[in-house]
C-alpha cells in the first residue's frame, strides 16, 4: 500500500514514544487477515441501518488496541464517523452513561475531520436540511424566515423518537441555528458544547434554549440515538464507537464494579433492540475481564450474551461471534512486523541502503530475542518496547550516523522505567538478589 512521507513519520514517531499509531496501521497489521471479511460485513450492516456489538479479548501486548484502530481505518474509509474511549474509574467510568457520552463526543473524527467533528457534523446537517427543503417547498432561498421553519420541522420530523424521548435535544438544535442568524457565536458555541455533554455551562446558554440542568444517564441513550440520525443525514453512514481497556472495572469499588457491568449489559441490550441503527459498538478487554471472578461473571446476564466457546483449536475460531480472541504475536509475528518496520523507515529517508544492510532480516531476528530474552521470553507483552527500541536506538541511529553500526556499536539496556507495569513484572531478573523463591 501507499503511504506518504507525513504518514510514514507520524507512523515511526509513535513507535518511537511506544505507542500505537492512530492511522497508517494497514503498513504494520500482521495475523488480522482471519478478522478482514467478518469485519467487513458487519460495517456493511450497520451502514445499511444495522447495529453490532463486539468483544475483542486478548492478553496485555496482544494489538487489542492496535486491531481497534485499524478498524477505525476501515470503517473511516467507508465514510463513518468514528470514536475512541479509554474507560477508566476516575476520568470515564463505565457506569456513568453520560461521561462516556461526553468522551465520545469530544473524540468525535469523521474522515476529513481526525478530531473534534461534532460542529462540522452538526453544520454539514443543517446544509443537508437546507436543500432537501428548497428542493421539496415552494420556498425563496432569500426569505430566511420561512426556510428556518420549514428547515425545523422537518428536523423535528427526521428525528423521530429523539423528539419525544429527549425534547431538548431538538430544541437546543433550533436555539443553536437561531444564534448563529443572530450572530451571537459564544451562546452557539455554548449550546453545541452543552449537546455534546459538556457540564458547567452557563445559565444565559441554557436561558437562551430553555433547557435546564446536565445530560443524564438516560438523556445520554437519547442525545446518541439523535447524533446518529444527525450522521446518516449528513452522508456518514454509521458511528464506530470503541471502548477501550474495559477491564479496568475489575479494579474498581465492587458497587461502582456492579453498576458498570450492569450498563455494559444494557448497551448490549439496546443495540440488540435496535435502537441504535447505524452503531458499531466495540469493546476491549483481557481474557480475565470476560472469564475471572471479578468481571463479566460476575453478572449473570451479561456473561451469557458474551459467552463464547473458546476450548477449539485458535485456528476455527469465528470472526463473526459476539466475541473474538486475539491470538497475540509469536516468534515469527514479532519479525515479520520488525521487518515491516524497517521497511518504513528505508522509505522516509536517504539512508535506505544503509538501513536495509546494517538492519537486515537477520538483525530484526537478533534483537527480537534479546528484547524477549531480556522480558523473561515472553513474546506475547515484547511487540511495544521492541518496536521503541528499533525505531529509536537502532534505525534512527543508523540514519543519523554514517559510522554506526548496530552490531558493533549497541548493546541493547531495558531500564524498569522505560516498562510498563505488565512488562515490568516479566523482566527477566538481572541478579540472583531479584528472584523471589519458593520455600
Amino acid at each position: 500500500m501507499t503511504i506518504s512521507q507525513q504518514r510514514r513519520q507520524d507512523i515511526l514517531d509513535a513507535l518511537r514514544r511506544g505507542t500505537v499509531p492512530q492511522y497508517g496501521l494497514d503498513a504494520l497489521a500482521v495475523g488480522l487477515q482471519p478478522f478482514e471479511k467478518a469485519f467487513d460485513e458487519e460495517l456493511e450492516k450497520v451502514a445499511r441501518g444495522g447495529a453490532v456489538f463486539k468483544a475483542i479479548r486478548g492478553e496485555y501486548g496482544s494489538g487489542k488496541t492496535f486491531v481497534s484502530r485499524w478498524l477505525r481505518e476501515r470503517a473511516h474509509r467507508l465514510g463513518f464517523a468514528c470514536a475512541e474511549v479509554q474507560i477508566s474509574e476516575t476520568e470515564t467510568p463505565l457506569h456513568r452513561l453520560e461521561t462516556v457520552y461526553r468522551r465520545l463526543m469530544e473524540r468525535l473524527t469523521t474522515p476529513g475531520t481526525p478530531s473534534g467533528a461534532f460542529r462540522n457534523i452538526v453544520e454539514s446537517w443543517f446544509y443537508t436540511l437546507e436543500e432537501d427543503v428548497l428542493a421539496q417547498l415552494d420556498i425563496d432561498p432569500d426569505d430566511v424566515d420561512a426556510l428556518v421553519e420549514a428547515t425545523d420541522a422537518l428536523m423535528e420530523k427526521r428525528l423521530g423518537e429523539v423528539v419525544r424521548s429527549a425534547p431538548a435535544f431538538a430544541l437546543t438544535l433550533r436555539a443553536y441555528r437561531r444564534a448563529l442568524l443572530e450572530g451571537e457565536d459564544e451562546i452557539a458555541d455554548g449550546l453545541l458544547a452543552w449537546m455534546a455533554g459538556q457540564p458547567n455551562i452557563s445559565a444565559a446558554v441554557k436561558r437562551y434554549a430553555k433547557i435546564k440542568g446536565d445530560i443524564d444517564h438516560f438523556g445520554a441513550l437519547s442525545f446518541l440515538q439523535g447524533v446518529l440520525t444527525i450522521l446518516k443525514d449528513s452522508g456518514h453512514p454509521g458511528l464506530l464507537l470503541v471502548l477501550d481497556e474495559v477491564e479496568t472495572l475489575q479494579r474498581m469499588r465492587g458497587d461502582v464494579r456492579d453498576k458498570s457491568l450492569n450498563a455494559l449489559r444494557q448497551l448490549m441490550d439496546e443495540v440488540d433492540s435496535g435502537r441504535f441503527p447505524g452503531l458499531y459498538l466495540v469493546i476491549t478487554g483481557t481474557p480475565a475481564f470476560y472469564d475471572g471472578p471479578m468481571g463479566v461473571q460476575r453478572l449473570a446476564p451479561l456473561a451469557q450474551r458474551l459467552s463464547v466457546d473458546f476450548a477449539t483449536d485458535a485456528r476455527f475460531d469465528n470472526p463473526r461471534a459476539v466475541q473474538i480472541r486475539l491470538k497475540g504475536f509469536d516468534r515469527d509475528s514479532l519479525e515479520e512486523v520488525g521487518g515491516k518496520v524497517r521497511d518504513l523507515y528505508a522509505q522516509n529517508g536517504d539512508s535506505s541502503l544503509r538501513i536495509n544492510s546494517l538492519a537486515d532480516n537477520g538483525y530484526i531476528v537478533d534483537l527480537a530475542n534479546a528484547v524477549t530474552g531480556n522480558l523473561g521470553g515472553a513474546i506475547g507483552i515484547a511487540p511495544r518496547i521492541f518496536l521503541k527500541k528499533l525505531v529509536g536506538e537502532v534505525l534512527d541511529r543508523i540514519d543519523q550516523f554514517d559510522d554506526f553500526n548496530p552490531r558493533e556499536h549497541y548493546a541493547l539496556t531495558i531500564s524498569d522505567t522505560e516498562l510498563t507495569n505488565v512488562e515490568r513484572a516479566s523482566k527477566a531478573a538481572d541478579s540472583v538478589n531479584d528472584i523471589e523463591l519458593d520455600l
